[in-house]
């Protein structure tokens, strides 16, 4: 193989790639990265469970196929200077070469590497940048415990032109839908999937316009099988999650007792301060009256902090605790300059939005924390 490409190009493609390189391979191939190198330099890596691949443009004056180290190829083209990069194949080594550096890399047997799984055939396309807001507003409220693995994942619910995407770790429940292109009408299924693989798949398909979702499954199981994600030049597979999924629609309350708007920005900013003086895992205790809300945090013997700001609240004067990252989660995620805090009582779940929307498309649920306070 013996290749010129551009630096940039090359430097997006590899870390888009190197994404599925497993931590701890289980065979010491998988720790590689394919290159193809014909009209095109197609970039490889799967761990049995996800698939990453790029494609860009390249002058090859060999074609061929090598597999080197991922996570080596990744740092070292992350540090080159912005010129051409050479790639070339001597024997049993890969030179990589840009402007007055030079890297020599081993390579591994390409023959051992694994067939990447085929892309399954498009069910939909979806807009990139409202897909990839979509998916931060849920993933982070996904569990990332891997002895409950259901919970590790988004659940993606598709009715026809909708997505419905969820996210619970059971302490906080995030809900978000959007509108889809389907090419199978009449589609309605249930799927989940991991959610730190389709973070990083949103984020980092945002280059292009649209995403294109293909999802291939057994028959009668939307839980076993994979689904593939596309655009701009980019692919990745990965296989589903199994497991049953709690009922998160019992978490929704249909009606509330009391409402509170207040301005996102200064809120954050008062629950972080008051928040330094909370220990591990105790709340900041938010008391709602007519016309502000009081912060406070610690007890006791302990260091203590409040701080009140104003919002407009309706409804009986009411307090209610919060573990203060899960709050500032839900406000951060708010695509609105104002947040909507909805009550029923002190001991059930709140339900942040964004102002004044009837039927809001995005939902972060949380549950309150008892207060010694």
């Amino acid at each position: 193989m013996k290749l010129q490409v551009e630096r940039d190009p090359l430097a997006e493609a590899v870390a888009w790639t190197a994404r599925a390189l497993p931590a701890r391979p289980t065979a010491p191939v998988l720790a590689g990265m394919r290159l193809q190198a014909g009209s095109e330099l197609t970039l490889s890596t799967f761990d049995y469970e996800v698939s990453a691949q790029a494609t860009i443009p390249v002058q090859a004056d060999e074609p061929g196929t090598v597999l080197v180290s991922g996570r080596l190829l990744a740092e070292i083209v992350r540090s080159l200077p912005a010129k051409p990069v050479d790639l070339a194949t001597d024997g049993s080594r890969t030179t990589v070469k840009c402007g007055s550096a030079t890297f020599t890399l081993m390579l591994l047997p390409a023959d051992e590497y694994p067939t990447l799984p085929d892309m399954p055939e498009t069910t939909g396309t979806v807009g990139a940048d409202a897909f990839s807001s979509a998916i931060s507003q849920v993933a982070i409220a996904a569990g990332r415990d891997d002895t409950l693995p259901a919970l590790t994942g988004i659940r993606v619910e598709i009715k026809d032109d909708t997505l419905t995407l969820v996210a619970t770790d059971r302490y906080r429940l995030a809900v978000r839908e959007l509108r889809w292109t389907p090419r199978i009408p009449g589609l309605d299924t249930t799927l989940l999937v991991p959610a730190r693989v389709l973070g990083d798949t949103a984020r980092a398909l945002t280059s292009g316009a649209e995403v294109s979702v293909a999802l291939a499954t057994s028959e009668g199981n939307s839980n076993d099988g994979i689904i593939g994600f596309e655009g701009a030049g980019r692919r990745t597979t990965t296989r589903l999650l199994s497991g049953e999924y709690p009922r998160y629609q019992t978490l929704l309350p249909s009606e509330f007792s009391a409402v509170a708007e207040l301005p996102a920005a200064p809120f954050a900013d008062a629950v972080k301060r008051v928040a330094l003086v909370a220990e591990r895992n105790t709340p900041v205790r938010l008391t709602f009256t007519s016309g502000q809300v009081l912060l406070e945090a610690g007890t006791g013997d302990e260091a203590q902090a409040s701080e009140s700001i104003e919002a407009s609240f309706d409804g009986d004067d009411m307090q209610i605790a919060f573990n203060p990252q899960y709050l500032l989660d839900g406000i951060g995620a708010i695509d609105s300059d104002m947040v909507r805090v909805s009550f029923t009582t002190p001991t059930r779940p709140a339900v942040i939005t964004g102002k004044g929307e009837a039927q809001p498309d995005y939902r972060y649920v949380l549950m309150p924390i008892r207060s010694a306070g």
